[in-house]
């Protein structure tokens, strides 16, 4: 069943996923202040626009619904119409004039990118060839660099004029816009807040390009096989799915990944919402100055996924996946040694968090959730896998909006984290590399599936 040829093609429709997934966080993330100034919003309702966002619990709730369906009617049946929930989510972002409205469309943009994370996972792992898994896996997470790259981008060159009267070079643009749609009433808050709706507006274009393209995938042959097995023995609906809590490999694979994961998530899901917003407060930098910043990390960030995708299906990755991790310890050392008050502790930040992100936790994540299950319950697995990863960051993000003013604290919480996830993925990495997916599911699981 390893013929696969062409997986690139695939693999770049199904990345836009990602693309729109960091894209979604990251702009919520650059326009936040904007928001809070339009909408008069407190820390109590950021808190909350972080935890059912795409962020945390609103892709938690669409991974879990996702899963299933994906392994129920296919892969394909995500890509057809996904999308179309992606698009409602961002339109409704685009057009609030309120805090419910904003809130829900959050959390339907969310539950979107949670539905199409499984999916596209499974699908990229299940359409590679052996000694490209991990390649394509990561060129997907380069399109989870690339999304804020060009989101950062857009609010850099849309940004808003400043106290000290700067503005981004196209500010011009969404003045022009604002005042078309206001009938030229636009200003201040109100004018600065269309930035944001024009950022969303782009997701918006992106998501109906991915619709176009996903929607002509064929359906995975593993998908199909498992399918084809599953109909001989007469099983019911949720029979394979029930069945990955009675299997023992199952439960170890899951405790696994959930200590590798939910640690690093907890940090990562964090600064992918309030790194800008920790930028303003904590380092002192404008809204435009805290994007430029965040822009360079995700140059970096790209860079180095790219290196890390020629490598990965090459390399022990037991030792790449330390080096990534210690890299992301590091960068909390710093904050809680040197701070981040200053341009050198927040350059040093900055350069040791992109690298790490570049040889991420997520990348070894989505490529060993996508092996160690069978093809049966693969995507469901993952599925209740990043419910209850983003659910319990939701949960995090709170928390974390309460202890923000103990920055310190908050950082050794962190690197703490951090460690565990590092000790664990270290001592267990799992001996994947140069197999098939048939072949390490005999290896795991036997005839027991």
């Amino acid at each position: 069943m390893e013929k696969k040829k062409g997986s690139l093609k695939s693999t770049l429709a199904v990345s836009l996923t990602n693309y729109l997934d960091a894209g979604a966080i990251v702009a919520a993330g650059s326009g936040l202040s904007l928001w809070q100034d339009y909408l008069n919003l407190e820390e109590f309702h950021l808190g909350w626009l972080n935890a059912i966002s795409a962020n945390t619990m609103g892709a938690a709730m669409g991974a879990i619904i996702g899963g299933f369906l994906a392994d129920k009617y296919g892969r394909k049946f995500i890509y057809t119409y996904n999308m179309l929930i992606y698009m409602t989510g961002v339109l409704l972002i685009t057009l609030s004039v309120n805090f419910p409205m904003l809130l829900v469309g959050f959390l339907i943009t969310g539950i979107s990118v949670g539905v199409g994370v499984p999916a596209s996972w499974t699908y990229i792992s299940e359409s590679s060839e052996i000694g490209n898994r991990g390649r394509n896996i990561a060129i997907s997470q380069m399109a989870w660099g690339i999304g804020p790259m060009i989101i950062l981008l857009l609010g850099i060159l849309l940004a808003p004029q400043t106290a000290n009267g700067e503005s981004g070079i196209c500010f011009g643009f969404v003045a022009s816009v604002a005042n078309f749609v206001t009938g030229g009433t636009a200003t201040g808050a109100v004018l600065h807040v269309f930035t944001s709706r024009i950022v969303f507006a782009s997701l918006f274009v992106v998501a109906l390009i991915a619709w176009l393209l996903q929607r002509r995938l064929d359906e995975s042959t593993e998908w199909k096989a498992a399918q084809a097995q599953q109909g001989k023995k007469k099983q019911g609906t949720f029979a394979s799915f029930g069945s990955l809590f009675k299997n023992k490999v199952n439960i170890r694979t899951m405790l696994f990944l959930a200590g590798i994961y939910l640690t690093w998530n907890m940090v990562s899901s964090t600064m992918g919402f309030f790194q800008q917003h920790i930028y303003e407060t904590e380092g002192h930098l404008s809204n435009m100055m805290s994007n430029l910043f965040t822009e360079g990390q995700w140059v970096v960030i790209i860079l180095v996924t790219f290196v890390f995708s020629r490598i990965v299906d090459k390399v022990n990755q037991r030792w790449l996946y330390c080096f990534g991790v210690s890299l992301g310890v590091l960068a909390w050392l710093i904050v809680i040694s040197i701070g981040i008050n200053g341009m050198q502790g927040l350059v040093i930040f900055t350069a040791l968090w992109a690298v790490q992100a570049g040889v991420s936790v997520q990348s070894f994540y989505a490529l060993w959730a996508s092996e160690l299950f069978p093809a049966k319950y693969r995507a469901a697995a993952q599925g209740i896998m990043f419910f209850l990863v983003r659910g319990l960051s939701a949960a995090w993000g709170l928390i974390f909006v309460s202890i923000r003013s103990n920055f310190t604290l908050a950082a050794f919480i962190m690197m703490g984290l951090l460690i565990i996830s590092l000790v664990i993925g270290t001592v267990w990495t799992p001996k994947t590399r140069g197999k098939s997916l048939e072949q390490i599911t005999k290896e795991r699981y036997g005839d027991d599936i």
